[in-house]
């Protein structure tokens, strides 16, 4: 457990470093959105870049790895379906959807590198890469079904924030480039090297500056149902199915901590974009980010994932 809390208390007291920056106004409000704007564009997709081009697709455990996180989404949205018999209000559901299937890539990603270093990072680049628009793809169809806005004129108009999706098109260029074996000059790998250092801490004080304590009076039982599956049922699906399909070692650990991770703050902007009920993402992301602080470490102790 010490272990554990050593690697992951560095992580939650940079994200209560940012929320305390935001609610005590230490830094100008007008920071925050191009701060985020530039952690999602530039430095970001440089992590995940540079991690997919060196992670070892060949090594054992790799592709069924990805899988097992895919199908675990999959699963844990046909459950969150049935939520639908218990809120009748449509934007309140694609809330609880979304709250169940998104991860916080920033968290996962840090996590991973404080528990697991570089390799830890390159495994759950590969989850991202799968995952990522896996579940983009499930939140927005969901918000074509049932949220309160005026409908898109096509799928493919849609779909465009997902396919111009900069941390989707880092990691399926990265693992195309792995793939094909291509190499990149020295220089090029250091300068996205660089970048790629920025990313983890502006993204955990991004993600603390995002806490709505507010907007925490606001949960209720699709707050309570999305946490439940995203933070406990979720986790314990991905590794049964991580064990049918024999992935061990430092896969195994990388992906079930991916599994194990709060919502996605980039739910929010979906729900407000596309008619969701953006109070209520607000609620789920502030509450898990919340639970995970406790829920991460326990589950990583409970199963044997100590470093």
């Amino acid at each position: 457990m010490a272990t554990i809390l050593s690697a992951l208390v560095p992580v939650f007291l940079l994200i209560a470093l940012g929320y305390g920056f935001r609610r005590w106004r230490f830094l100008p409000e007008s920071l925050w959105p191009p701060l985020e704007k530039l952690t999602y564009f530039v430095f970001f997709p440089a992590l995940l870049f540079v991690n997919c081009l060196r992670v070892p697709l060949n090594e054992s455990g790799t592709g069924v790895m990805a899988l097992s996180m895919g199908l675990g989404v999959l699963i844990v949205a046909g459950l969150a379906m049935g939520a639908l018999a218990l809120i009748k209000d449509r934007p309140a559901f694609t809330s609880l959807f979304q709250g169940t299937i998104r991860p916080n890539t920033y968290v996962g990603l840090a996590a991973a590198a404080a528990l697991y270093g570089p390799k830890g990072v390159a495994l759950t680049s590969v989850c991202v890469g799968v995952v990522v628009p896996l579940v983009n793809f499930l939140s927005v169809s969901i918000m074509l079904v049932f949220a309160d806005r005026a409908r898109p004129k096509s799928l493919l108009a849609a779909l465009k924030p997902v396919i111009a999706n900069p941390l989707i098109n880092a990691c399926l260029l990265g693992l195309a480039l792995n793939h094909l074996q291509l190499p990149l000059p020295a220089f090029s790998l250091r300068f996205f090297d660089i970048l790629a250092s920025a990313s983890l801490p502006l993204g955990l004080l991004a993600v603390g500056a995002g806490i709505d304590v507010q907007a925490l009076p606001k949960a209720g039982p699709p707050v309570f149902i999305s946490s439940l599956l995203k933070m406990l049922v979720l986790p314990l699906i991905s590794l049964g199915l991580l064990k049918v399909f024999e992935v061990g070692g430092e896969a195994l650990a990388a992906g079930f901590l991916y599994a194990t991770l709060p919502c996605s703050a980039t739910s929010y902007v979906l729900a407000r974009q596309m008619g969701g009920d953006a109070g209520l993402m607000a609620s789920i992301i502030s509450v898990q980010t919340l639970l995970a602080m406790g829920s991460m470490p326990i589950l990583l102790v409970l199963f044997g994932f100590t470093p």
